[in-house]
């Protein structure tokens, strides 16, 4: 005997839809891994600039906060100067002459020191301003898609060192322009006494006087800020 319900089985079968297909999932290569890489490494490093100017902005303000102490104590000595003035003139009418000119110097002396804060504070802001700048300007790490800075006067530029020999290699900061913006003492002469010190600080004086093309990168067409060691060869 037919089975009855075989149309209506037939018919709600035909009628689902098939199940839908997966999407297919991103490719993952070693190009788009290594693209992040390189951008974590940018990330990472950026950091630590702008933890070190901060660090180093911290060193300014309190140099800066030492020497308004220093003015406040000798404002405080200048003041305690003058109530001892105000006590000798109530003592000794006779020398007034005298004690007034003491009394205009102790107040030139206490104008002079509150100039000293003032201007104390204004190159706290200026330095603190020209920080912010700097932070703001990444440094690249030396990788090997990044074309490295080339030294253009290295041969003309000679250290003055005496009674010394090896190698001396510096870590110099070169901008984009191609100018040392600053200068580390990376690895210095074996050893230890006056003439060594002298011929390392010599090579470090030197590296400021480099002139560089800049590091690139993008193949070349992009300048870049960048650390780079230069060795100096000391006979």
């Amino acid at each position: 005997m037919p089975n009855p319900w075989f149309p209506v089985i037939l018919a709600v079968a035909l009628a689902s839809p098939a199940p839908a297909k997966p999407a297919p999932k991103p490719k993952v290569t070693v190009a788009s891994l290594q693209a992040q890489l390189r951008k974590a490494t940018q990330e990472r490093d950026e950091l630590k600039e702008r933890l070190a100017a901060t660090e180093s902005l911290q060193e300014d303000l309190a140099a800066a906060q030492k020497s308004r102490d220093l003015a406040r104590q000798e404002t405080d000595a200048v003041r305690k100067q003058l109530e001892q003035i105000k006590a000798s003139l109530a003592e000794n009418q006779g020398s007034a002459d005298t004690i007034l000119k003491e009394l205009q110097k102790a107040r030139d002396e206490a104008a002079a020191a509150n100039a000293t804060v003032q201007t104390l504070r204004d190159e706290l802001a200026k330095a603190g301003e020209k920080r912010a700048v700097e932070t703001g300007k990444a440094v690249v790490p030396l990788t090997p898609d990044i074309i490295p800075a080339k030294a253009m006067n290295l041969n003309k530029i000679t250290p003055k060192a005496k009674k010394a020999s090896g190698v001396v290699v510096v870590n110099v900061l070169i901008s984009e322009n191609g100018e040392v913006l600053d200068t580390r003492l990376l690895q210095g002469l074996p050893g230890e006494g006056e003439w060594v010190q002298k011929a390392n600080e010599a090579c470090v004086e030197a590296a400021k006087r480099i002139v560089f093309d800049p590091a690139r990168a993008d193949e070349g067409k992009t300048r870049v800020r960048v650390w780079q060691g230069v060795g100096f060869k000391l006979d």
